[in-house]
């Protein structure tokens, strides 16, 4: 443990900022999630969803979830259709589904969430240090920043940027290498911090180091089977000692 510990503080003290990812790194979702799509599901007079299910979809934007979501409750009772009629059936319902989904996750945005243990307390001591943090996720960025609102995170960042703040998503290097401009730094001296394989994708794409949680959700896989640099149990382990500058 110790062994693992000093490896993370040289690993941070050869960077001069942070990128945090959000959903399964600082906050857990998954209620929101599944309050916000099983109301548009029943508004659109479909199944509901199970909470297990929707896991393994979170992380690749709210675009993606919302098909997966519904070729996932449509395809019980479709199996005629192949999955080209299946890809057509989901699109024709994706509109109005997306203004549904919109309408009920802005209703409820935080209320079905809690922040994973070390977070709050990790986040300010990464800031203590001077560092800029950017929180970078593939949440549409008005859901993410009144959600870091609703949960007293948003003091720490110097910038937000949601799936939609750049013309490509994570694991796309594009937003991590966009993040590192808005703070001007290097993406080799720049840590990411994820929960899944599309944040260490992205990092090793862009150049970043990356650390990642070992609680959130990539996608239903064991997240240490993840080529990155370190691992850790909260956010709290990034930093050994208060005085770590960048």
């Amino acid at each position: 443990m110790e062994r693992v510990q000093q490896d993370l503080a040289a690993l941070l003290a050869r960077t001069d900022a942070a990128i945090v990812d959000l959903d399964g790194t600082m906050v857990d979702t998954l209620g929101d999630f599944a309050e916000a799509l099983n109301r548009m599901l029943r508004d659109l007079q479909l199944p509901a969803i199970a909470p297990g299910a929707i896991e393994r979809m979170v992380g690749k934007g709210s675009e993606h979830l919302l098909r997966s979501v519904l070729k996932h409750v449509l395809a019980p009772d479709q199996q005629a259709l192949t999955a080209m009629q299946l890809e057509a059936k989901a699109e024709a319902l994706y509109p109005q589904a997306w203004e549904r989904y919109q309408h009920h996750y802005l209703a409820i945005n935080g209320q079905y969430a809690a922040l994973y243990a070390g977070v709050a307390e990790g986040l300010a001591a990464l800031h203590r240090t001077g560092r800029p943090l950017v929180c970078l996720t593939n949440k549409p960025t008005d859901f993410a920043r009144p959600l870091l609102r609703a949960k007293g995170l948003d003091g720490f960042f110097t910038h937000v940027f949601g799936g939609d703040a750049f013309a490509r998503k994570k694991p796309d290097p594009l937003p991590l290498l966009k993040a590192c401009e808005a703070v001007g730094t290097s993406p080799a001296r720049t840590l990411m911090i994820g929960d899944s394989s599309n944040d260490a994708q992205a990092a090793r794409a862009a150049g970043c180091p990356v650390v990642l949680v070992t609680y959130g959700y990539n996608h239903g896989q064991p997240v240490r089977g993840v080529d990155a640099d370190g691992y850790v149990d909260a956010l709290t382990e990034l930093i050994a000692s208060p005085d770590i500058s960048p």
